[in-house]
């Protein structure tokens, strides 16, 4: 037995044998081969293999992912079936007698070389899923197994350096009992979607990996963050009981899924969920959400291999707006760049990714982009409460831009006779320094803000966050940053206007106590910190936190606010 630390970044205890999530080794030298047609039927082999399994994959996020995800493996099978690609491999082994993996690997790479320098986006496009889907077929000449989470059929935890958005997004919880990896924290996106997703998760670790093999017998903690290989039967007994209470614990939750969010004085606060997709709403319903804070539209255009269409669009939009019906419904617009690359845009590389061409800053330069995503919303308006948040705004100029190509849309819209409601809120997400301290200005144009703290930090305090090095600086409750969260909620109220948080922050047991006395309107959290969050606020007097305020403000460590809160936590 052993036990490993990492962070706790999705609550629950998973018991299952560790299925180890690697690229395998894909390197080949180079044969002449004697019987050029046996190497042409081993490749169709590999094929014929390739494409059953993304059909496989297909029907699994069909079934649990809906249509929008299962797309990509239709492109990818189209890619397995064009003779195009298929025919040059194959005279390539019968012209040059050469091995079907160096066959596949020149054919490919010229394939994917020439879509890239196309002036054709489309085509441009086409090298990613080219890339994608012969390292699958290269797997199989190699005889070695490609990891597919989709394709997993049996109970497992799965083991992985790190997972990408689309890997999470394929997980299924029926046979993913939960994962853990090398690197990552809380705010990670593969922590976010297993929140989502309700999959217990503990990341971070940086040495999973290379301790835990295939098959072996793992818990996954994710309540207090710890990873146990090899456990003995006492162990499990234990963790089944830790599971059994976390299970019990969430029963009593549920009992306040229909309650509304009331401090102990009677102060009503708004509980909501972030989501990335329309399947996410049925953990924001089945959890008691008030609404939704944040939909983070970037998963419409990840794991694919070409833009969205605006029809696209806008039945995901419609999708989410009618199943919330008259509840709020916070959709941000289109937050790619930084950490989240979408190969078919072919961006350009950049020495600091996540101060640099993203968000609305890509949107304001590719407004094609954004007329789209924005027509679809104004569309899908009419089927809910919608409320529009644009990200990364730094400058009131951006606002004003990105807001009167919003309205230029609506007007084109309605001259065309499409219907688009007239209470859509148009307010900004508050995740850069610069703008919380502008807040004052902000408030007089926008309808309401919405604080990213996950950026607001690492932007403030100058380190980014995913950097484990640095990561001591990533401080929710440093005094800097309540106080820009301050500024924001008071500049909002001077103009009857509302702020909400969407940061990770927004769910914390200890931040709660102190968003509430500065009077924060709106808490988006995942789905599953709903129910405990309400638990705690119910306990809390509003009034009694805002008299701390002055004092938290005035504190200079973040120590010193932990500790404080603690102790008047205890009073409750």
């Amino acid at each position: 037995m052993s036990s490993i630390k990492g962070i706790a970044a999705s609550n629950g205890i998973a018991i299952a044998k560790a299925y180890r999530m690697e690229v395998p080794d894909l390197s080949y030298d180079k044969k002449d081969v004697d019987n050029p047609d046996k190497e042409v039927e081993r490749f169709h082999e590999a094929l014929d293999t390739s494409k059953q399994e993304l059909e496989k994959i297909k029907n699994h996020a069909l079934e649990s992912l809906g249509e929008e995800k299962a797309e990509i493996f239709s492109a990818h099978l189209l890619v397995l079936s064009d003779p195009e690609l298929i025919q040059p491999i194959t005279d390539k082994i019968k012209n040059e007698n050469v091995n079907a993996e160096s066959a596949l690997d020149e054919t490919a790479n010229m394939f994917i070389d020439m879509f890239k320098n196309m002036d054709n986006e489309y085509m441009r496009e086409r090298a990613a899923d080219i890339q994608d889907v012969t390292k699958r077929v290269m797997a199989h000449l190699l005889g070695v197994t490609f990891p597919d989470p989709a394709l997993i059929d049996e109970e497992v935890v799965i083991v992985a350096e790190d997972l990408t958005p689309s890997d999470t997004a394929q997980l299924n919880k029926e046979f993913v009992k939960g994962f853990t990896t090398d690197i990552g924290g809380r705010t990670s996106h593969s922590a976010i979607m297993a929140r989502s997703l309700e999959i217990p998760a503990v990341v971070g670790t940086k040495e999973v990996t290379g301790t835990i093999n295939k098959d072996d017998m793992v818990i996954v903690d994710g309540i207090d963050g710890e990873v146990i290989v090899h456990p003995t039967d006492e162990q499990i007994e234990t963790f089944k009981q830790k599971q059994a209470r976390f299970e019990e614990k969430k029963e009593e939750w549920a009992k306040l899924k229909d309650e509304a969010t009331v401090t102990s004085d009677n102060q009503h606060v708004e509980l909501v969920s972030n989501i990335g997709t329309p399947d996410d709403v049925a953990g924001v319903l089945n959890n008691g959400g008030e609404g939704v804070g944040l939909y983070r539209t970037e998963f419409l255009y990840m794991g694919k291999s070409q833009l969205p269409t605006e029809e696209e669009q806008f039945e995901a939009y419609k999708s989410v707006l009618s199943q919330m019906k008259d509840k709020p419904v916070v959709v941000r617009t289109l937050d790619i760049g930084g950490d989240k690359e979408l190969d078919y845009l072919d961006l350009p590389d950049e020495m600091n990714p996540f101060l640099g061409f993203r968000a609305i800053r890509l949107c304001l330069e590719r407004d094609d982009i954004f007329r789209t995503q924005l027509r679809a919303l104004l569309r899908a308006s009419v089927y809910g409460n919608l409320k529009i948040m644009f990200p990364m705004i730094a400058t009131l100029e951006e606002f004003r831009q990105a807001k009167s190509i919003l309205e230029e849309e609506k007007q084109n819209l309605q001259n065309e006779g499409t219907d688009v409601s007239d209470k859509i809120e148009v307010g900004i997400m508050v995740e850069i320094p610069a703008t919380a301290v502008m807040a004052k200005q902000f408030a007089k144009e926008v309808d309401f803000f919405s604080i990213g703290t996950n950026d607001l930090i690492q932007y403030t305090m100058a380190a980014d966050r995913m950097n484990e090095r640095v990561s001591y600086l990533y401080q929710p409750y440093n005094p800097a940053i309540l106080n820009l969260i301050n500024n924001v909620i008071e500049a909002s109220h001077a103009e009857g206007k509302w702020t909400g948080m969407c940061g990770e922050m927004a769910g914390d047991e200890i931040a709660i106590p102190i968003l509430l006395g500065l009077g924060l309107d709106e808490f988006s959290m995942s789905s599953t910190s709903i129910l405990p969050a309400r638990t705690q606020i119910l306990s809390l007097s509003k009034e009694e936190m805002a008299s701390y305020k002055d004092e938290i403000l005035s504190m200079g460590t973040s120590e010193e606010v932990v500790e404080f809160v603690k102790s008047k936590a205890a009073l409750q």
